[in-house]
């Protein structure tokens, strides 16, 4: 029913080109005047046709996430407990001071996305990567849905479908986490102050506000602050700005941004380790987070923690990684290029990653030679399930487009997708990112599950 979908809309389309195109800057001017504009060259992109999945794929999600997050789970553990576990990592002394700090709440990973490359056809995947620090771009998700009322493709359909609520539940989740916390004098009826905080230089800043202000309309206190412009004092954290003092900390500053800022967020890291604000986001996500976490899942050091279902889980759909030593290196260089991509080990938004197929011969060398011994990571290259559509604010022609089907999870609980698309083999934020509203097609028929 979904692939019966997306043909018709594309047929609509080639019929209706004027009235398609027009739909399309229709939808591009209500997204130039939102949040998801946020100037210059930062503003969302999209395509004509939305995802459309089956409720098959739903639960495909499903049970990626509910096989996923008791391995992520007890690689924490395992973490905490085990130094030659923690020999996986190249953490350095002070971050793993700060993820050795006490777990308050029942939820370790309050909010990720996982991120696959999932086809459509057949329902396997491949895992691409595992964003746990700064998980964004749920109100993305909303206002792009709520942008159908301009796409005259989905008007004229009217599929029956389900849509995904990605804001209101991010809330809930979060207050889910303040009840579920260890009190330590707290009362646990009172409505938790709260702080959502990051490098706001950095930070997908409109969309934060956006949660703020869904929270302050359901009486909720909040503020939105630098992460760098927080005080320490009196055992409370608070706000230099307006002086309130927080219960509830939402963290979205990534754990590489905290460690590199580390002298300037010292009041931040004081409350954490004093226990003094509830942390929706200890800084042990990035155990998950670091891209290392490839490689060890699949180490017979951390894998004697897994089931044995868990293990044939994580070796049939975890990409084949290694460090980009100078070694490394080398037998790279005598393998075919088109097979591999290069990441560096902590970074996001795909800032800095080099595929093999996207360069000649001459370049690939070049990198990986100059990469070598640098903090990457060189990865078996997953060729992305391909789909047809259009952007007509550029062509009335269609094209294929690479796929990227990012899996929220709240509170260890599959929420929803993110769907991205890219005219490159890498979706990246910087250069080539599509986004499309999501939507569950009723009644589909089956695909075959993972």
């Amino acid at each position: 029913m979904n692939r019966d979908i997306e043909k018709k809309s594309r047929e609509y389309i080639q019929t209706h080109r004027l009235e398609s195109r027009a739909s399309a800057l229709q939808v591009q001017k209500r997204i130039t005047h939102s949040e998801l504009n946020a100037g210059h060259t930062n503003i969302t992109h999209t395509l004509h046709i939305p995802k459309y999945f089956s409720e098959q794929d739903r639960r495909n999600f499903q049970r990626i996430v509910q096989t996923m997050m008791p391995v992520f789970y007890k690689t924490m553990d395992a973490y905490r407990q085990d130094p030659q576990v923690r020999a996986l990592f190249p953490f350095d002394r002070r971050l793993e001071e700060l993820i050795q700090l006490e777990q308050m709440t029942a939820y370790p990973i309050p909010v990720a996305r996982i991120d696959v490359f999932y086809n459509e056809q057949n329902g396997d995947f491949k895992f691409c990567e595992f964003n746990t620090d700064g998980t964004s771009a749920m109100n993305e998700n909303r206002r792009l849905t709520e942008f159908l009322s301009e796409n005259n493709v989905f008007q004229a359909l009217h599929p029956a479908v389900e849509t995904e609520e990605l804001m209101d539940s991010l809330i809930d989740a979060l207050l889910e986490v303040w009840h579920s916390a260890t009190r330590h004098g707290r009362n646990p009826e009172a409505s938790p102050v709260i702080l959502i905080t990051d490098f706001l230089d950095k930070a997908y800043l409109s969309e934060l506000h956006q949660i703020a202000l869904r929270m302050q309309e359901r009486g909720i206190e909040t503020e939105v602050a630098d992460i760098r412009n927080l005080i320490f004092e009196d055992g409370k954290l608070k706000s230099v700005r307006t002086g309130r003092a927080f219960d509830l900390v939402y963290r979205r500053a990534v754990t590489r941004d905290i460690m590199e800022g580390y002298d300037q967020v010292q009041p931040f890291l004081e409350a954490m380790r004093q226990k003094a604000v509830i942390m929706a986001g200890p800084l042990a996500t990035q155990i998950i987070h670091h891209k290392a976490i490839n490689m060890a899942l699949l180490n017979p050091v951390l894998q004697k923690y897994f089931t044995e279902e868990e293990r044939q889980f994580l070796n049939r759909h975890l990409p084949v990684t290694y460090r980009l030593t100078r070694e490394k290196a080398e037998e790279i260089l005598a393998d075919d290029k088109n097979r591999w991509i290069l990441k560096p080990e902590d970074s996001y938004a795909a800032k800095g990653v080099f595929c093999g197929l996207d360069l000649h011969q001459g370049q690939w060398e070049k990198e990986v030679r100059n990469f070598a011994g640098r903090h990457y990571l060189v990865q078996e290259y997953v060729t992305p399930y391909m789909s047809e559509n259009v952007d007509l604010l550029v062509s009335d022609d269609f094209r294929l487009y690479a796929n990227m089907t990012g899996l929220y999870v709240y509170n260890g609980e599959f929420a929803g997708v993110y769907s991205r698309l890219a005219d490159g083999r890498v979706v990246s934020t910087q250069y080539n990112e599509k986004a499309i509203p999501t939507l569950y097609v009723k009644d589909s028929r089956d695909q075959p599950p993972v």
